[in-house]
């Protein structure tokens, strides 16, 4: 048996490097799987949006993930502004990526607090990085590469000076000591070829060490041109323009042998790939959901928090029963049998103190008149929820059961949706941020994609296809958002784009990058109602991120990986129909009647002829045309 090339990715850009990635985290594990490698390394730019994503994907399949970041730096030099990316006027530093990886857990939580950093107190104006004094301040058990041809080293030395990449690399040495590796790359560009004598000179001068990567941004030296595309989606331009950033057709994913092949001469090179794999051992891990202490912290937190919510659940329940009739048939002991056995459950599931935290919120809403939904969701089927006002309807009146919305034998964290008036749930909001603290609440990220018709209209501008005869073909798609039709399958059901493919080049070439395209991430902003809370500063748990239109934190992790990385997720959803009913209320009581809308009854026979009607506008989620015409 012929032994493996000895090489490891370490440089892999997936399509969480927004509109410059084309590489989805799922297609990086199958070409690693394919190619038998052992180990890869994600360094998306200047983010963490994909750390354990990518470590849970990659792990499940064998191959061993490893962590890291390109992250732009802001170097100390009085460099002029045609040297690149400088910073304001006046401001004599250069700004140029490192590649930064995790070898251990200590190394992970300073990538962490580095990416944050990078968005929450950039240290250049209008960019997204970090000074050199703050990636020293949080060096420990982490690898650092050059950077590659975008990195200060090659920049500088292309510039012709020598003298300041000699400073850099000194003082990356004294920051990195042995963790320090001199990057070479050979896409083929000619500022790498001009440049690298000087780089390995540089290195071997001052004993360092030198490692062989590619930067991969798509699977395969094909795709290069789709690629070519997405980079002028996001810059705006052409592909048909020259004076624009390109890259070759091998920055793609390449198998071990292609690299053993390019970097034959430099065998050391590629060895430091696998002893920088060897060294980088740690991955992030999903954990069990961490709620914040509502009683305090200290050995007898939870015990206290299950006396509280005892307390709470009721004397609340009390003071419902002293309100409104009981369902006929039953009777206080009934309602006062169930609110025990859910306690008992929701205790024995160390979830009080969720339902502390959630009645907390609800409450203050309340107490400040900011309308609050009677509750929707499996978590109306809860007589504990009734009674701590979290929701407003009697389970019982209604046959509802507590077991669809928490079950021992189905253990997981419980979700209730709430509904705010959309334009008091702000305040609602920066009341739990005043309660937990800022650094340990945030809103959740999320991210747009590439959708079929806008992709096809991205990719038509960027080929300077006529507006007209790309709006006609993106008609042709169908659009269904409560259940997408990719291109793939447009194209396969409709005969006009099939004869507008097979009769014009240009169409068929627009729809070939476009099926390439389809699915990458566009862009960041924030999700509408999702907010953690944490029960320790959130950087300690995910990396953070700053949505411009937002004073907020926001997680760097979306939705689907905020929870397993053990943050508790609350939706604070605003309605529209909240805000309705209110301006209603006023308008009711300034023509002198008065009106309680949670004692209005629910079998009037006039409303229920509107409904009969489909008259339903304006009423949630029975406005619909579906619910209408039904």
């Amino acid at each position: 048996m012929t032994k493996s090339p000895g090489f490891v990715h370490l440089r892999v850009h997936s399509a969480y490097s927004l509109l410059e990635g084309a590489l989805p985290i799922k297609k990086i594990r199958d070409l690693a799987e394919a190619d038998r490698q052992p180990a890869v390394a994600i360094t998306d730019r200047n983010n963490l949006f994909g750390a354990l994503e990518f470590s849970e994907t990659l792990a499940e399949k064998g191959v061993q993930p490893i962590i890291g970041c390109t992250l732009d730096v802001a170097f100390p030099l009085a460099l002029s502004q045609r040297n690149g990316r400088p910073g304001a006027p006046g401001d004599n530093r250069l700004r140029a990526p490192l590649a930064l990886l995790a070898k251990d857990a200590p190394g992970y939580a300073n990538l962490v607090r580095l990416t944050s950093a990078a968005f929450l107190e950039p240290s250049m104006e209008s960019a997204v990085c970090v000074d050199l004094d703050a990636v020293a301040r949080h060096a420990a058990g982490l690898i650092c590469l050059t950077g590659g041809p975008e990195g200060p080293l090659n920049r500088l030395l292309a510039e012709g000076r020598a003298d300041m990449a000699e400073d850099i690399a000194a003082r990356l040495a004294e920051v990195f000591g042995d963790r320090l590796y001199i990057e070479v790359q050979r896409h083929g560009a000619a500022d790498e070829r001009r440049v690298e004598a000087d780089l390995l000179s540089l290195a071997y001068r001052r004993s360092l060490p030198i490692v062989a990567t590619n930067q991969a941004f798509f699977p395969k030296a094909e795709d290069y041109d789709a690629h070519d595309a997405l980079l002028c989606i996001a810059e705006g331009r052409y592909v048909a323009e020259d004076d624009r950033r390109r890259l070759t057709p091998e920055h793609s994913f390449k198998t071990r042998a292609q690299m053993c092949a390019l970097f034959a001469d430099l065998p050391e090179a590629l060895e430091n790939t696998v002893e920088i794999a060897r060294r980088c051992a740690f991955r992030p891990v999903t954990r069990a959901p961490i709620l914040p202490r509502f009683t305090g912290e200290g050995a007898d937190a939870l015990a206290a928090e299950a006396d509280e919510l005892r307390r709470q659940a009721a004397e609340g329940l009390e003071k419902r029963l002293a309100v409104g009739p009981l369902t006929p048939g039953k009777t206080p002991e009934d309602y006062r049998a169930r609110l025990a056995f859910e306690l008992d459950v929701i205790i024995r599931m160390k979830f009080p103190g969720y339902f502390l935290i959630v009645a907390d919120f609800i409450q203050w809403a309340k107490a400040q008149g900011i309308p609050v939904g009677p509750g929707r969701g499996s978590g109306a089927g809860s007589v504990a929820a009734w009674a701590l006002s979290i929701t407003d309807l009697d389970p019982l009146r209604f046959g509802l059961l507590f077991e669809r919305f928490l079950n021992p034998e189905r253990v997981s964290m419980p979700d209730f949706d709430i509904d705010f008036c959309q334009d008091r749930r702000d305040e609602v909001i920066q009341y739990v941020v005043r309660k937990y603290g800022r650094d340990r609440v945030a809103q959740i990220i999320t991210f747009g994609k590439l959708q079929a018709r806008a992709c096809l209209r991205d990719v038509g501008r960027v080929l300077q296809m006529p507006y007209g005869q790309v709006d006609r073909l993106c008609k042709l798609v169908p659009n269904n958002p409560a259940n997408p039709v990719t291109l793939a399958e447009a194209i396969a059901g409709e005969p006009k784009l099939q004869e507008a493919r097979d009769g014009e080049p240009v169409v068929a070439q627009m729809l070939e990058v476009a099926q390439k395209l389809e699915g990458l991430y566009r862009h960041a902003s924030t999700h509408a109602a999702g907010v953690v809370i944490g029960d320790r500063p959130l950087v300690e748990l995910t990396p953070l991120y700053r949505d411009p239109r937002s004073e907020m934190l926001v997680t760097q992790f979306n939705m689907k990986w905020v929870e397993p990385a053990g943050l508790v997720k609350f939706d604070f959803l605003g309605l529209k129909t909240l805000t309705v009913l209110a301006k209603a209320e006023e308008m009711i009581r300034a023509s002198g009647r008065e009106i309680n809308l949670a004692q209005l009854e629910l079998d009037d026979p006039a409303t229920y002829e509107l409904l009969s009607k489909g008259d339903t506008v304006g009423v949630f989620q029975l406005e619909s045309t579906g619910m209408r015409e039904s």
